[in-house]
C-alpha cells in the first residue's frame, strides 16, 4: 500500500506498509514497494559470499559496493568478477580493473552496434584503460565461455532462496530485510556445504 505525499509532486509516493521500501518494477511488469536484494555467488561452488539489500530500483550502482564488501570480508579482491548487463557502470569497471580484477559483463547494445557496422569491442572516446581492457576482453571466445558460468551460479542462489520463501519480506525496514536475506544466504550455504561434501566423498 502507498500514499501520495502532500506537496511532493504527482509522482512522489511513500509506502504506508514500509516507509523505507521504494516503488520498483517487478518481474510481472507491475510496480510495488520493494527492496533490491543482491547476492554475490562463486561460480565454482555456488556459495553466496556477499549479501546486500538496497533501496535502488536498478542494479547500475551496485557493482562496486558488493565488490568492496567481498574484498573487506575476505581481505582480497576477486581475480574475476561476472555480472549481467544491468550492472554495467564504467566508473566501477575502471575501479575493478585497476585493482587487478578482470571484469566480465556484456557490452551494452552490442547487437545494435553490430547492425550499424560498429565494432562493439573497440575502445570509445573517453574510455579508461580498464574499460578498454573490458571491451576487448568481451570480444574473445575465452571471455564468452567464462561468462556462461554467471547464469548458472546466479540462478542457483536466487532459485534456492526463492524456493525457501524469499519472495517477500514479513518484516519492516531495510536493516531487518537484510537480516532476512542473510539468514537465507546462511541456509543456502549450509545446503551447498552438504552437497559439496557428498560429491567430494563420492569422488574418493
Amino acid at each position: 500500500m502507498e500514499r501520495r505525499e502532500k506537496g511532493s509532486g504527482k509522482n512522489a509516493r511513500a509506502s504506508t506498509t514500509d516507509p523505507e521500501a521504494r516503488k520498483m518494477k517487478m518481474g510481472d511488469g507491475g510496480f510495488r514497494p520493494a527492496f533490491n536484494v543482491q547476492f554475490a555467488t562463486t561460480t565454482e561452488t555456488g556459495v553466496i559470499v556477499g549479501v546486500d539489500v538496497t533501496q535502488e530500483g536498478t542494479d547500475g550502482g551496485q557493482l562496486l559496493p558488493m565488490y568492496e564488501q567481498i574484498a573487506q570480508r575476505y581481505q582480497q579482491h576477486p581475480q574475476e568478477y561476472l555480472a549481467d548487463g544491468g550492472f554495467v557502470n564504467l566508473a566501477a569497471i575502471t575501479h575493478l580493473e585497476a585493482n587487478g580484477t578482470a571484469t566480465y559483463l556484456p557490452i551494452v547494445d552490442e547487437a545494435k552496434k553490430r547492425e550499424k557496422g560498429q565494432d562493439p569491442h573497440a575502445p570509445v572516446k573517453g574510455d579508461s584503460e580498464g574499460v578498454k581492457a573490458w571491451r576487448a576482453r568481451m570480444g574473445t571466445e575465452n571471455a564468452k565461455a567464462i561468462y556462461k558460468n554467471r547464469a548458472s551460479s546466479a540462478e542457483l542462489s536466487n532459485a534456492s532462496c526463492r524456493n525457501r520463501g524469499l519472495w517477500s519480506f514479513n518484516v519492516r525496514g531495510q536493516i531487518k530485510a537484510k537480516s532476512v536475506a542473510l539468514w537465507h544466504a546462511i541456509v543456502h550455504n549450509f545446503h551447498r556445504l552438504l552437497d559439496l561434501t557428498r560429491k567430494a566423498t563420492a569422488a574418493t
